[in-house]
């Protein structure tokens, strides 16, 4: 091991590869996002000490263009914090090391520190995504808008567009809510104390006060089509809403577009995002529920066509919205040939002094689960860092050593997630949990109630078009059941095309920490090793060479290369 960090270290003064395309100091990134700790202030002068992205959030609305490589350089301005940044959706197929998940796939950003994330997305990616921070309860705050462009015209035709990101807001501070959750005894988050529009809201203090205030508005200009891009930046809330006076049409789920859809309602948690369009009217109010958890949030917001109009509440305006309380899972894709069925069953589990835990198939996986991060391990020791396949086998798909799911190239899974009864206090309490995939998108084939029966799930799916997903609601049926017992179930068929390092994790941030997250490594150590190791040497350590700082550039070398013609993948 001494032999391979003195290899390393010899490495981290210079681009050593004349045949590869290396920066430093002379680089200009395309983006530049600076996070920092400051006051949040949102309407009526609430304010919560949160980590904020160039001043605010939510962060800058970032915009690609398909087929181009861009460069997002994110400086860690916090002097104790970690940082990391993951964009939501796009599958890291993409530069090995710039997925942003501090334990599988990169060390994080150390405190005063920045980092060049490469990002190319394809044709076939356009559509709507965020990005967040991956460590700890950040991504509460630290969070935008990330929308890859249309090539050529889009399937739907709109004159302009609105970004909407929900997010939480919370009293509590992030490390406040972080260290609670791991303490023992517990100490729980709290429910959210407000959804947030874009940064605007009401908190629920606010509105117990009698107070008035501003709600969040949005301007449009008569006679246009709108596309409206919902993000689900939420840390905790799935919400529910809808529009007075209008149907929503559905176009798109999770950056895919989709047969126009109409509802009269949409039920949005955290991870997803839909889109929809087709809003006309003069003016109108949007009324938004949290659904599933107590207490419930109830906000609002204003669609207008007359801009010198204003709007405020007290605690709401006195309009008649009935919010559904369940969303249908839409239409499911038809099967393909399953090589292997995994089941992952998830519940919480205490200790007698009130430490809780969640765990899946009786490991649990956070970010400090490893000391190292999987990608990095893997670079450095070669197959002995790949968890194995065989004892996965013999163990209902997981290596009980590395507490990872190893796949091989060519495979088609079908996920089966299990939602059961909460031992805790022997309740057998139900929560529900929107699961989100890092390995792309997959084909989401139903939920349920009870256990999962392939045979009876077959059948329904007979006759449907695919639809590919990348977050998906494992929903619950009822409050309680039996301690352990199987209560509702969701279900994917992935294929196992990107050799790499992967999450698989529930996205409400509170439940991640807890250890609601498995790890997943697709591929041989090397298919996983797309690099040669002296380019991959910066990664491979805390601080190494691929992160800057005031004293220091970055050595950074690009996996993809530009041409005159096009990018191609070395």
């Amino acid at each position: 091991m001494l032999l391979i960090f003195l290899q390393v270290s010899m490495l981290l003064s210079t681009c050593i590869n004349a045949g590869s395309h290396c920066h430093d100091s002379s680089f200009k990134p395309n983006h530049i996002l600076r996070v920092t700790m400051g006051n949040l202030s949102i309407g009526c002068g609430t304010t919560r000490q949160s980590h904020l992205i160039n001043g605010t959030s939510p962060g800058p609305e970032i915009r690609l263009t398909p087929g181009k490589i861009s460069w997002i350089r994110v400086y860690n301005d916090m002097p104790s914090d970690n940082l990391t940044m993951h964009w939501h959706g796009l599958s890291q197929r993409m530069a090995p090391f710039s997925d942003g998940t501090p334990h599988t796939l990169q060390w994080p950003i150390p405190p005063m520190h920045f980092f060049d994330y490469e990002v190319f997305p394809g044709g076939d990616d356009a559509g709507t995504y965020f990005y967040h921070s991956h460590v700890g309860f950040q991504a509460v705050t630290v969070s935008g808008p990330l929308i890859v462009e249309d090539e050529g015209k889009p399937p739907y035709q709109y004159h302009d567009e609105r970004v909407i990101e929900l997010t939480d807001f919370f009293y509590k501070t992030d490390k406040n809510i972080a260290a609670g959750l791991l303490a023992n005894p517990f100490v729980w988050s709290g429910e959210t104390h407000g959804v947030l529009l874009n940064g605007q809201g009401v908190t629920d203090v606010v509105q117990a006060s009698g107070n008035y205030c501003a709600l969040p508005t949005f301007d449009l200009l008569p006679g246009k089509t709108y596309r409206f891009r919902f993000i689900g930046s939420t840390a905790l809330s799935l919400v529910s809403l809808q529009i007075e006076g209008h149907n929503l049409t559905v176009i798109a789920a999770d950056a895919r577009y989709t047969q126009a859809h109409v509802t009269d309602y949409l039920q949005i948690g955290t991870g997803q995002r839909f889109d929809l369009k087709d809003l006309k009217r003069t003016t109108f109010f949007m009324k938004y529920q949290t659904k599933d958890r107590p207490p419930v949030y109830t906000g609002y917001a204003v669609f207008r066509y007359n801009s010198c109009q204003m709007f405020s509440a007290s605690p709401a305006p006195g309009i008649s919205i009935i919010l559904p309380n369940n969303l249908s899972s839409g239409n499911f894709p038809s099967a393909n040939k399953v090589t292997r069925r995994l089941t992952m069953t998830f519940r919480p589990e205490g200790s007698p002094t009130g430490h809780i835990r969640w765990y899946e198939n009786n490991l649990g996986y956070t970010e400090y689960s490893s000391p190292r991060p999987l990608l990095p391990d893997v670079y450095l020791y070669g197959e002995s860092a790949v968890p194995n396949y065989t004892l996965a086998l013999e163990n209902e798909g997981c290596d009980p050593e590395f507490k990872a799911w190893p796949a091989m190239i060519g495979e088609v899974l079908e996920i089966v997630i299990e939602n059961t009864g909460s031992e805790v206090a022997g309740n057998g309490g139900l929560d529900i949990h929107p699961f989100h995939a890092h390995a792309g998108h997959y084909y989401d084939i139903g939920s349920g109630n009870g256990t999962y029966n392939a045979t009876e799930n077959e059948v329904r799916l007979a006759g449907y078009s695919p639809v590919l997903r990348d977050t998906t609601y494992l929903y619950k049926y009822e409050a309680a059941t039996g301690n352990g017992t199987d209560a509702s179930w969701r279900a994917w068929r992935i294929r196992v095309t990107d050799a790499g390092a992967y999450l698989i994790h529930c996205h409400i941030l509170q439940h991640m920490i807890m250890g609601m997250q498995t790890a997943w490594v697709f591929g041989n150590a090397t298919e996983i090793q797309k690099i040669p190791l002296a380019e991959a040497s910066g990664y491979l350590t805390y601080g190494g060479s691929a992160y800057g700082n005031q004293s220091y550039d970055p050595i950074v070398y690009h996996y993809y290369e530009d041409t005159p013609d096009e990018p191609w993948l070395r």
